[in-house]
């Protein structure tokens, strides 16, 4: 045992994982009384208990900074499987629409960024929603009129389309000729003319042009990001695209600085982009790029960066009508055949890259909102589990995950944990909001908009549960998703919002918690350190302002993080102690 603890956490409870790293539970102390006192001595849980008990006391002297918890309750930091740090940060510092109610709101927050960035040559930022416009498709136009001539592009909050002015489109040389790519759309006027949005990878044809930031702004970006989710109590993430998408730029290189030069807190898994409009030649320049990771030391300690993920985005989202499913979209007013979607990997040479990919010892990191896209991810990961058997690999512990699962077929639920894939759940989409009900459910059609979110049966399934915020799609805050994992409704909503969407669905408040510590923690291959509040894990902790079991389940979303630590070091406080 220590011999002296740096930090002793007392007089709250204390929330650590079971056996089984599926639930939270309260912990026992000695005798099995409630634990209520943490002890972290060189960054490492060395004590869990009772602070009165003999052995817990001796850890304890005047060097000690003992942190009084006055009830307020002790957790594992939040990990999240899936969200986008570096991008989200260059948002918040560019012509960011985060946070805004109204269209009429987000072009006066345009009109003032242009005012006040008069020598920028284009207007670039990110943060739209859908459901502003008719359709879900903002037009050039609106937008010319508070850009004064200069091109904009701004991407949706969801990262899957952009929109684009008349400057930015003539720019780009789109025009009524300009054929639509394969992995993407261009909205055309009457007389087929661009219309200002750009789903896709359309959206690349305008992004590729914007300037480019330098390496030290995205490393601002970055940290911003980085003290947003440490606000947040999240302690750990996989960042989803660690390559070039719609106009980003790579942020291999940022976070390799931000590694090196110890100014990285959290603890990063990066998911390397796979370009889909390439094939298995890119495999040994993402082996190039892992070994570029594991080459990187911290100045002050192992380096909190690693590469060892691939990701693979299968399909697009449904309000564009990209997600691939498995029968094609509804059409209500029998104006448009939006066909079933798209596979942006042709699923017949798929399970040969996953194989591949597995071979290689990468994670692979699926997006799949269709269940033809979840399917596809499913039978691809299968085929690299029995190819791995054929060659004497079956042991691999590469953890592959899926993220999103809006539509799911029931026939593929049971497979999550009959190969082993964790589910990645965005627990706060599944909640009735004007996107969801205006654009997605009327053109599932009934049958498949009973099919989403199925976090209740996947779970009930056996499957293992991580989860992420996708932030900056939308919060990157952990106990807002947790509060519509448990309620299937916003915190907050009122109206017809308040109704539960798909209540049978709901997990209980321990799952939805487990998911975001010890789930997360597995799929980010830090479950052997950290996710849990056990003798000898790493001190990566947060602090809530109440115990959320003591609490009604209408209140979660308002619980609020205190503190947060990582290795015993304080890298966020709301208040003072």
């Amino acid at each position: 045992m220590a011999k002296h603890a740096e930090l002793v956490f007392a007089g709250g409870p204390i929330y650590t994982a079971s056996a089984d790293r599926r639930r939270v539970v309260r912990a026992p102390g000695p005798g099995g009384r409630p634990a209520t006192a943490v002890a972290v001595a060189d960054g490492r849980v060395a004590a869990v208990g009772d602070p009165a008990d003999r052995d817990f006391a001796d850890l304890i002297d005047r060097r000690t900074d003992v942190v009084d918890l006055t009830g307020r309750a002790l957790l594992p930091g939040f990990q999240d499987a899936h969200v986008h740090p570096a991008f989200a940060g260059v948002t918040m510092m560019g012509c960011s629409l985060m946070g805004v109610a109204t269209l009429d709101e987000a072009l006066v927050r345009i009109a003032a960024y242009a005012a006040r960035h008069p020598d920028q040559a284009w207007i670039a930022g990110s943060g739209w929603r859908m459901e502003w416009f008719a359709g879900g498709t903002p037009d050039r136009h609106a937008l010319d009129r508070v850009t004064n001539g200069r091109p904009a592009y701004l991407t949706n909050r969801d990262g899957h389309g952009a929109w684009a002015n008349t400057g930015a489109l003539e720019a780009a040389g789109l025009d009524a000729r300009t054929a639509d790519p394969p992995d993407g759309r261009i909205e055309r006027e009457p007389d087929g003319s661009p219309q200002g949005t750009l789903h896709e990878g359309a959206a690349n044809l305008v992004g590729r042009l914007v300037p480019e930031l330098t390496v030290q702004d995205r490393l601002a970006g970055l940290l911003l990001a980085q003290r947003h989710l440490h606000a947040r109590g999240v302690t750990a993430w996989q960042d989803a695209i660690v390559g070039e998408y719609l106009g980003s730029q790579d942020p291999l290189p940022v976070y390799l600085a931000a590694a090196a030069s110890g100014q990285l807190t959290a603890r990063v898994l990066g998911a390397l982009w796979w370009d889909r409009a390439r094939g298995e030649e890119q495999l040994a320049e993402l082996l190039g790029r892992r070994e570029r990771a594991r080459g990187v030391e911290a100045a002050d300690g192992p380096t909190r960066f690693r590469a060892e993920t691939v990701k693979i985005m299968q399909d697009g989202v449904a309000e564009n009508f990209t997600a691939g499913m498995l029968e094609p979209y509804v059409d209500p007013a029998g104006c448009h055949s939006h066909g079933s979607g798209l596979s942006y990997v042709d699923p017949a040479v798929l399970p040969g890259y996953v194989t591949q990919l597995d071979a290689a010892g990468f994670q692979v990191h699926f997006h799949a909102i269709g269940d033809r896209a979840v399917r596809e991810a499913l039978d691809a990961i299968e085929a690299a589990r029995a190819a791995a058997a054929r060659t004497g690999g079956e042991r691999r512990d590469n953890r592959p995950h899926i993220a999103h699962l809006q539509v799911m077929h029931p026939a593929d639920v049971p497979r999550f944990a009959a190969l082993n894939v964790t589910a990645t759940m965005q627990g706060l989409w599944a909640a009735h909001e004007p996107q969801l009900d205006e654009l997605t459910i009327p053109f599932l059609g009934a049958d498949r908009s009973r099919r989403q979110y199925l976090f209740g049966d996947l779970l009930r399934s056996g499957a293992r549960l991580a989860a992420g915020s996708d932030w900056a799609v939308s919060s990157a805050n952990p106990l807002r998703a947790i509060h519509v994992a448990v309620n299937r409704a916003l915190p907050g909503a009122a109206g017809p919002a308040a109704e539960p969407f798909l209540p049978e669905q709901r997990v209980d408040l321990a799952t939805a918690l487990a998911a975001y510590t010890t789930g997360s923690a597995y799929v980010n291959h830090l479950d052997d350190e950290t996710g849990a509040i056990e003798l000898g894990k790493l001190a990566d902790l947060v602090v809530l302002d109440r115990d959320p079991f003591e609490h009604p389940a209408a209140d979660i979303g308002t619980t609020a993080v205190v503190a947060t630590y990582v290795q015993g070091q304080q890298v966020y406080l709301s208040i003072s102690r």
